[in-house]
């Protein structure tokens, strides 16, 4: 009688928990989606994926204000900008020996303008303090303005309080010469397009007088 009993008791128990599962199976993944909720609900709210793009436009828009044409379009083509020796007193560069490029969160790296010489790379950093979570680092257009800002305003203070070290500490001294040759070349085109498009407007000026 108390094996029948007992046989009867486990095949109930069986059953209960046969009819039970799709209910606790439910239940538990409603908790899961309970739970997956609650964490994203307690993620921070302000997090931006799209913040670091639109901070970047931003800065290139503002860097496109402040330097010429001419840094401008180096920049927006080859990725980096390039100042004087001297304090960047002189636009054209005639009287400089030396010069910078400027890299975003790179070292500035100088350089000898007639030969191509490296000589130095600077360490300079400019971090964001207004940031409340995150990288602490400037959009990189905002980094390289205030290199240029600096640099542009007071070079011998710039240099002189920043970290100076050989060249290849942080900047592949290949690349540098890589990037001063596409300089050169990018240079090179621009005067001869200039030169093209003066041509053309001379002779569509003598065109209008001989008509």
């Amino acid at each position: 009688m108390g094996l029948a009993l007992g046989t009867a008791a486990i095949v109930l128990v069986v059953l209960v928990w046969e009819l039970a599962r799709p209910t606790l199976k439910r239940a538990v993944a409603r908790l899961h989606l309970l739970w997956v909720g609650h964490r994203r609900a307690a993620a921070p709210s302000g997090y931006d994926p799209g913040r670091e793009r639109r901070a970047e436009q931003r800065a290139r828009s503002l860097l496109r204000s402040c330097v010429n044409e001419h840094d401008w379009a180096m920049y927006r083509d080859l990725g980096f900008l390039r100042v004087w020796g001297r304090g960047g007193e002189h636009a054209d560069g005639e009287d400089a020996s030396y010069a910078y490029l400027i890299y975003p969160h790179k070292p500035l790296v100088a350089y000898m303008i007639e030969t191509g010489e490296l000589l130095s790379e600077y360490c300079v950093a400019f971090p964001d303090e207004s940031k409340p979570y995150g990288s602490s680092r400037l959009p990189d257009s905002d980094d390289v303005l205030a290199k240029w800002m600096a640099l542009s305003a007071d070079e011998r203070r710039l240099v002189g309080e920043a970290n100076m070290h050989l060249p290849g500490r942080q900047v592949d001294p290949d690349r540098v010469r890589r990037d001063l040759a596409r300089l050169r070349r990018w240079e090179h085109e621009r005067v001869r397009t200039r030169e093209r498009s003066s041509r053309r407007r001379g002779g569509e000026r003598d065109n209008v007088r001989a008509a």
